[in-house]
């Protein structure tokens, strides 16, 4: 048994002692927040992550013997051949290796002179 206390408190949590004269607020309101949020991430997230693939993309499209890049991993070295999915850098004399060419950071002298 509820008591009589409780009783017109699940009256309101239900609904059931709204005032039906009361203005109801348009269903775009309440979808306000979610495409707010939805925005806010393209715009904080989504977007400068797609600038920066771009620019990426860019770097390596543009790649040519002579250019000094820093690796992914940190290899400094001097692009020496450029082929259709890979470059061959030289990172001491006499010493090349081949890498994909998403493996190439940055194109320019980042650190010491590694050569």
């Amino acid at each position: 048994m509820i008591p009589a206390s409780v009783l017109p408190f699940l009256a309101m949590a239900s609904g059931a002692a709204a005032d039906p004269n009361a203005p109801q607020q348009p269903a775009w309101v309440g979808m306000m927040f979610p495409v707010l949020v939805i925005v806010l991430f393209y715009f904080l997230l989504i977007r400068p992550q797609q600038k920066a693939r771009k620019e990426q993309q860019k770097l390596i499209d543009n790649l040519k013997n002579g250019d000094e890049v820093t690796l992914t991993s940190g290899i400094l070295g001097t692009v020496t051949n450029v082929k259709e999915a890979t470059v061959v850098v030289r990172i001491a004399e006499g010493v090349k290796i081949e890498v994909l060419k998403a493996a190439v950071a940055t194109v320019g002298q980042t650190g010491p002179k590694a050569i």
